[in-house]
C-alpha cells in the first residue's frame, strides 16, 4: 500500500466518483454489523485545521441506521472496473442483501479507524467522523430541492476526517 496524500488526483478522485461511484462502507460499533453502498456525492476540503471528506446519506438507506452508531467511514475508490458491483450496491439494500456476498467483494482491516476497507485496488480513504448535520430544508434552494428531494428523503452530512488515505494495489 502505497501511502498518498488525499489531495493527490483530486481531479481524478472527484470525476471518478462522480461518473462511477465509489464504495462507502460503514460499521457499526453496537452490533458490528457492515454494509455498503454506491456514493456519486462526496467532497474533500480542509475545514478545522484537518483533511475533511463529507459523504451524505439519506435517513432511508439501511447505511444511515448503521452509520449512526458508527465513529468512522472509509470511502474506496476503484482502480478496476466494478460497474457491476457498484450498480448494485447502488440500488439494492443491505437489508435485503448481503451486498459483499453477491458482489464477491471482501474487506480488510483499514490503517486507522475501526471501519474497514473493501479489499480492491484503488484509492481508500479511512475517515474518523467528527460532524454530522441532517439537512434544513429551509435553507435549500427550490430547484435542488424540487429535482433532489421531491420525496422529501433528505440527507445527513457526515464529515469525517481522514486520517488515514493510500493506494492499494
Amino acid at each position: 500500500m502505497e501511502k498518498i496524500d488525499y489531495l493527490q488526483g483530486t481531479d481524478k478522485t472527484i470525476s471518478d466518483v462522480k461518473s462511477k461511484g465509489a464504495f462507502l462502507v460503514v460499521k457499526s460499533e453496537v452490533d458490528n454489523r457492515i454494509n455498503t453502498m454506491t456514493i456519486g456525492w462526496a467532497s474533500l476540503g480542509f475545514m478545522w485545521g484537518k483533511p475533511i471528506m463529507t459523504v451524505m446519506v439519506r435517513k432511508s438507506r439501511f447505511t444511515y441506521q448503521l452509520i449512526e452508531k458508527a465513529s468512522s467511514f472509509t470511502v474506496s475508490i476503484p482502480e478496476d472496473n466494478l460497474e457491476e458491483a457498484l450498480s448494485f450496491c447502488g440500488t439494492k439494500s443491505g437489508r435485503d442483501f448481503d451486498k459483499f456476498k453477491k458482489c464477491n467483494l471482501t474487506t480488510i482491516l483499514s490503517k486507522s479507524v475501526t471501519c474497514p476497507i473493501i479489499n480492491i485496488p484503488g484509492i481508500h480513504y479511512e475517515c474518523k467522523i467528527v460532524y454530522k448535520n441532517k439537512m434544513n430544508p429551509d435553507f435549500l434552494c427550490k430547484e435542488y430541492k424540487e429535482k433532489n428531494y421531491a420525496n422529501n428523503d433528505f440527507h445527513t452530512f457526515y464529515f469525517g476526517e481522514i486520517v488515514a488515505c493510500y493506494k492499494n494495489n
